[in-house]
């Protein structure tokens, strides 16, 4: 693929003390050499078993998921031809065995695949942090680790913010903006590889004449190339195909929602849509779009003068309070 658009860089910035400029940004950023002094970091350059040894020291046994394809795929991890299934295996293995796969297939010009996934740092890897960390407490990340070798994720989105700091190897990161979903032709909701619904289209050999309009989405792509001891910010809702280039790479990154905890969750809400709204006929689905511009996505300034704000209820600014009594009424209508 060409894209000639390249991901905003920014330079010089304070990994314990982020501005809001890269933690608000409404668009991907990428952030140089922002964890190059991590001496995880410091030790792949040395040698990349050097880092290796470094997550090993941090390891308690506790066993990993992780994702296991045959050559053939070369990396792609994906659904299988009828989209029955997937074109890999997951097993629980520790830690340590595979990293052993990883050595013993470095050399190997086809390799098979393995891919360690969103391991929770402090969970699997108690320690790891006290060194190797940015400074994220007032958002009280979720932080992950991600080890294999070659490999493409297809396309996908996470709802929260996401930091991406690469640790060993290199990544390219292929990005689109949350408009893009009609045209990257995403796949079925309620089987996906990994948690969340993934573009179908092979980025390596894109199939124009199946998916045409792919071709609209790399028009507005951004790219991302990554080399140890950089990151990459990732709004919320953007869309990122992830290749993982060397023998051995390792990748931590850091979620965050920046939206209240009490918040209910907007895939659960878009669920309810799909199962309330969906099958209703076209004049009921274009009422109900109606409603949900004016109450929920677009409010005009001054749509709600007329009421008095004591009785505006959930038309109101939604605090915690507000939130449980939704959630319970919520909860009571869906029981019925």
């Amino acid at each position: 693929m060409n894209i000639s658009t390249t991901v905003e860089e920014v330079s010089g910035c304070d990994p314990h003390a982020l501005p809001d400029s890269v933690l608000k940004s409404p668009r991907p950023l990428v952030l140089r050499d922002l964890v190059s002094q991590w001496p995880v970091v410091q030790n792949g350059k040395e040698h990349p078993h050097q880092a290796l040894s470094a997550i090993r020291a941090c390891y308690r046994g506790r066993p990993v998921s992780a994702f296991l394809g045959a050559p053939e795929i070369n990396g792609r991890f994906f659904y299988n031809d009828d989209l029955s299934g997937f074109n890999f295996t997951q097993i629980e293995a520790r830690l340590d065995d595979v990293l052993d796969k990883l050595v013993e297939y470095e050399g190997s010009e086809i390799p098979p695949a393995f891919y360690i996934g969103s391991t929770g740092v402090d969970a699997w890897l108690p320690g790891f942090r006290r060194e190797n960390d940015i400074g994220l407490e007032a958002q009280n990340p979720l932080t992950s680790i991600w080890i294999g070798n070659r490999s493409r994720v297809a396309a996908h989105f996470d709802y929260p913010d996401n930091i991406a700091c690469c640790v060993l190897g290199r990544r390219r990161f292929t990005l689109f903006p949350p408009e893009q979903v009609g045209n990257l032709y995403v796949g079925p909701m309620d089987l996906t590889p990994a948690g969340q619904q993934i573009s179908l289209v092979d980025f390596a050999e894109p199939d124009l004449e199946r998916f045409p309009r792919f071709q609209d989405a790399l028009a507005v792509a951004e790219v991302a190339e990554l080399e140890p001891g950089d990151a990459l910010f990732i709004p919320g809702m953007w869309w990122h195909h992830v290749e993982a280039l060397s023998s051995l790479n390792v990748l931590v990154n850091y979620w965050w929602n920046p939206a209240p905890d009490y918040l209910g969750s907007a895939a659960d809400a878009l669920t309810h849509a799909i199962l309330s709204i969906k099958e209703l006929s076209p004049e009921q689905r274009k009422a109900w779009r109606t409603l949900f511009d004016y109450y929920v996505f677009d409010l005009p300034d001054g749509g709600l003068e007329h009421i008095p704000e004591q009785a505006r209820g959930r038309l109101g600014a939604i605090d915690a309070t507000a939130a449980r009594r939704l959630r319970a009424e919520l909860l009571n209508k869906l029981r019925q």
